[in-house]
């Protein structure tokens, strides 16, 4: 019996492994689980541009795009000169215009920056770098998970005044802001409000920087009924808060891969912006932002390729 026993619990361990032993030599390979490995980038640009005496500039979303892109392209040596230099993005606009600097990577120009350029008789090269969403995020409290986009017009028109005309409570929406020339600013009248008039915000609605409207709105307690904005990089990656959460627009929620497919309705972009008489180094340099390997570095840094 004993025998018996041990030579049936043998058999119970063997079957399987002879079964699963057979099926691993004998699958079919046409269609394998894992997913395709990207296709390697070379390195033909790496460290290209070490001996380079550029300026260059970024607004806070980008800076961490602009570091990975100077100590690929120019080392860490170089990268760690340069990022001293850095301002935001209205002073990066103003110092490209007096040619204080060669190339700036930030959110597309205002209409103040494009007057004062016309001003100073300089035009933009304004290209394209890496995809971005325009987002909007309010507490992780606030049971409200999707509004559509004439929503947050009516909001920031004035023509819509408390939440209670979406499903929550009967208290006023406080329809936080940003200064004029800010790339969020920037980013809400072109990309949102669009020919609709926004309303003049009261001192408390004014928030000066991108990470005190993420604070505000978080901060439950005191701005329970906030309603904020911002770039999703910055606000998802720079700049994570656990205490907010983003709105769907339309339906779609903000993330990684439905701002990659286009999915996401407020779709914007990041850009490299030159003038447009910059000399041929300046050229090269935005060439090699924009190419192959350029792109790789882009992704690697948690931004959304162009391709």
């Amino acid at each position: 019996m004993k025998k018996f026993i041990i030579t049936l619990i043998l058999l119970l361990i063997l079957i399987p492994t002879c079964y699963i032993t057979y099926r691993y030599f004998t699958k079919d390979d046409s269609n394998p689980v894992t997913p395709p490995v990207d296709e390697p980038i070379s390195e033909d640009l790496k460290g290209k541009f070490q001996d380079s005496d550029l300026k260059v500039d970024a607004s806070l979303a980008t800076q961490p795009l602009m570091n990975s892109f100077l100590t690929y392209f120019m080392g860490d040596e170089k990268a760690k000169e340069l990022q001293k230099n850095y301002t935001n993005t209205d002073p990066a606009y103003q110092k490209l215009i007096k040619k204080e600097t060669d190339l700036i990577i930030v959110t597309e120009p205002s209409a103040d920056e494009l007057a004062y350029a016309h001003s100073a008789n300089v035009t933009f090269d304004v290209t394209k770098v890496v995809n971005e969403g325009f987002v909007f995020f309010i507490n992780k409290n606030n049971p409200i998970e999707n509004l559509k986009l004439e929503n947050i017009v009516d909001i920031y028109s004035g023509k819509t005044l408390t939440w209670d005309t979406y499903g929550w409570d009967k208290e006023n929406i406080i329809a936080y802001q940003r200064p004029t020339n800010s790339g969020s600013q920037t980013g809400m009248l072109s990309l949102v409000m669009q020919d609709v008039k926004l309303k003049e915000p009261t001192t408390e609605e004014m928030v000066e920087t991108m990470g005190g409207i993420i604070d505000i709105v978080a901060d439950y307690d005191n701005n329970k009924y906030g309603l904020g904005y911002s770039y999703y990089y910055y606000a998802s990656i720079m700049y994570h808060n656990p205490n907010i959460k983003f709105l769907g627009i339309n339906g779609v929620k903000p993330s990684y891969n439905t701002i990659k497919d286009g999915s996401y309705p407020l779709m914007t972009a990041y850009y490299i912006v030159t003038l447009k008489d910059a000399d041929s180094k300046v050229q090269e340099f935005k060439n090699a932002l924009l190419s192959k390997e350029g792109a790789q570095v882009a992704k690697e840094a948690g931004y959304v390729p162009i391709y």
